[in-house]
């Protein structure tokens, strides 16, 4: 009996000498086994402080920041610049304006407007003519306008254009200013437009074709260039241009005179001014023209106080665009004038760098 009951507790002795044994083995084993290092939390980049709601939009028209986003449909009015039209009211809203020879002499303003316009005056409205349609349409515009030559009606209807004519379809969206005799007291607004559109079921769907913009601008080694004067045909149409440091705008004079907004006086200015020569043909007694603005030709382009010398191109269903050596250069961000002169007798002639 003592030998088993010695035997016994060496037995225990064994077992509890093993476990030991083990337990040691298994603590050395896991001391030899790398342990995983904590992993760090990951590191949060720095992100800007966002812009307000709003100011994350930019028009597609002029680089800059809107409230909303961009997405209505461009207007593309014709205003009036007989000297009996001036100032005209609404301009100082418009992203693009572009300024060409109708008749006589005469110029007239196609004036795009996207980002800005509501219930403020905008005209005095004028007639349409081939090349303003082709124009206007190249911004996807609706046309708004007052009469126009017979060819520019036959396109307007048989080609089934998206317009707004005072005359024929869209009188209740326009009126008359006591202010100034006809032709030149006819007036609409952004909204009332807008309404009109509505009211037609024309399409508000943005397909326009957009520019480039770059705060450097493309004109960085161009020529300084702090005014210039362009000459049309007639000498109550002579158009300077100054520039000025503080706003980074060339501010615009019609025979000496600031060319202001009549109904806020702000001075019509722009980031980008485009002069672009185009063939003029007269058409008639009247006095009426084709301008080709489709062949493209010599250009300016006058950004920052400088200028620098290329083409101006516009391909099918595409936007007069600005190219040097056959690239298309950017806009700065801002407000674009584009004036169309004539070739004849040379592009030249019509563009006088008078400050440097």
């Amino acid at each position: 009996m003592k030998f088993f009951s010695w035997n016994k507790a060496l037995s225990a002795a064994s077992i509890c000498l093993l476990a030991v044994s083990i337990a040691a083995c298994q603590n050395k084993e896991a001391a030899q086994i790398p342990q995983p290092k904590p992993v760090p939390e990951p590191i949060q980049e720095e992100k800007p402080v966002e812009e307000p709601a709003g100011s994350a939009f930019i028009a597609p028209f002029t680089g800059l920041a809107v409230e909303k986003a961009p997405t209505l449909r461009p207007l593309a009015v014709m205003i009036n610049n007989a000297p009996a039209a001036r100032p005209q009211s609404g301009l100082s809203a418009a992203d693009i304006i572009i300024e060409v020879l109708a008749e006589g002499g005469i110029t007239r303003f196609i004036a795009i407007f996207q980002s800005e316009g509501g219930a403020e005056t905008v005209g005095p409205i004028r007639s349409i003519r081939p090349y303003l349609i082709e124009l206007g349409e190249s911004y996807d515009g609706v046309l708004i306008h007052a009469g126009g030559s017979p060819e520019a009606y036959s396109i307007l209807q048989k080609q089934r254009k998206q317009h707004m004519d005072e005359i024929s379809n869209g009188g209740p969206y326009f009126w008359r200013s006591k202010e100034r005799k006809a032709p030149h007291n006819l007036y609409t607004s952004v909204d009332k437009l807008r309404e009109g559109t509505d009211k037609k079921g024309y399409s508000h769907e943005f397909q326009s074709p957009v520019y480039k913009y770059d705060e450097a601008g493309a004109t960085s080694t161009g020529e300084s260039v702090k005014q210039f004067e362009l000459h049309y045909l007639l000498n109550s149409y002579k158009v300077t241009y100054d520039y000025d440091e503080v706003s980074g705008r060339y501010m615009r004079t019609v025979n000496g005179k600031p060319d202001q907004d009549k109904d806020n006086g702000n001075q019509l200015g722009a980031a980008n001014i485009i002069v672009a020569g185009a063939d003029h043909k007269v058409l008639d007694d009247v006095g009426r023209l084709s301008v080709n603005v489709d062949d493209g030709g010599e250009a300016m382009l006058f950004q920052k106080g400088k200028m620098i010398r290329g083409q101006w191109v516009r391909k099918a269903g595409d936007i007069i665009r600005f190219v040097k050596d056959g690239r298309e250069v950017n806009l700065v961000p801002g407000k674009t004038f584009i004036n169309i002169v004539p070739n004849h007798p040379q592009f030249a002639d019509h563009v006088k760098l008078t400050e440097q």
